[in-house]
């Protein structure tokens, strides 16, 4: 019995160590090709840069590919890339604290109110997770337009929006498991409804509350189509600005892509690395039965 479960155990062992190389090979790849000079990506997509010229014989000299930082200071200076990166934090940071706030007041409300105005509006929320972003794109832009929200800070609104169905979701079934005992005695011990949400039961939802804002901001971060619709050219965040390394004809300097999307996942990678076993607890301890 051991012995075959050893065995079961190396096997699922070297699929994911397999799996995990498929995933994991587009990102070294889009490394690797990041210090190429940009006319051998295209031709020698999966060697490793070489750092001096090769002698090939008859078939002549083979120049080195490595070209240092040369595509990162491009890719900076081609997409503003400080600029880009400055309003995708903005963007990002008051967008999750927005939705992880409101939408756990929300959830806290829909669970404990126990009406059925409170059940219709938890529906709500549900039903509009189920609905596809390209059905409401171009009615949101033409909103977005009409009530100033196509610049930094409208899109936190439209972002609130978008992220509020599985947020309400999520706080609803961790808000469950919580004994209303605890609440009773914060408001007979004085607190009013807002002092017993924010220093009785917001901390005691601080799992689901990181699970919430590691989802999002994964989310935002690399968001491309509601920034482009909403603010385009005016406000462009990082997704938007790579895609204007696109020249005339469909030219592309791929050097500098590949540099500029590598600064671009760094900061997401490592803050998902940071708070990955925050995500399986808050889900573990949302999805309780109400």
């Amino acid at each position: 019995m051991n012995r075959s479960r050893k065995t079961a155990n190396v096997i699922i062992t070297i699929i994911l160590a397999f799996l995990s190389l498929i995933f994991i090979g587009p990102i070294l790849m889009v490394l690797m090709n990041s210090f190429k000079g940009k006319l051998f990506i295209s031709s020698e997509p999966f060697k490793f840069p070489t750092f001096k010229q090769q002698d090939l014989g008859e078939a002549g000299i083979m120049p080195k590919t490595f070209v240092g930082t040369k595509n990162y200071v491009s890719g900076i200076e081609k997409t503003n890339f400080w600029g880009a990166f400055g309003r995708s934090v903005f963007i990002t940071v008051f967008s999750v604290l927005l939705i992880v706030v409101l939408t756990s007041m929300t959830a806290w409300f829909i669970t404990r109110a126990k009406n059925h105005y409170a059940n219709v509006l938890y529906y709500l929320f549900v039903f509009s997770m189920v609905i596809p972003f390209q059905m409401v794109m171009y009615s949101m832009t033409k909103i977005a337009d009409v009530l100033h929200l196509d610049n930094p800070v409208g899109i936190l609104v439209l972002y609130l929006g978008f992220g509020a169905g599985m947020s309400v979701f999520m706080f609803s079934g961790f808000v469950k498991g919580i004994p209303t005992d605890i609440e009773e005695a914060a408001i007979i011990d004085g607190c009013n409804p807002l002092q017993c949400f924010f220093k009785v039961v917001f901390p005691i939802m601080k799992p689901t509350s990181i699970t919430v804002a590691i989802l999002n901001t994964m989310w935002i971060w690399n968001d491309y189509l509601m920034p482009y619709l909403v603010m385009g050219k005016d406000y462009p965040t990082i997704p938007v600005a790579i895609q204007y390394l696109q020249g005339g004809y469909g030219s592309i300097d791929m050097g500098a892509m590949m540099a500029v999307l590598i600064l671009a996942i760094i900061p997401i990678i490592i803050f998902y690395a940071l708070c990955q076993r925050q995500i399986i607890e808050g889900v573990v301890a949302g999805a309780v039965k109400g």
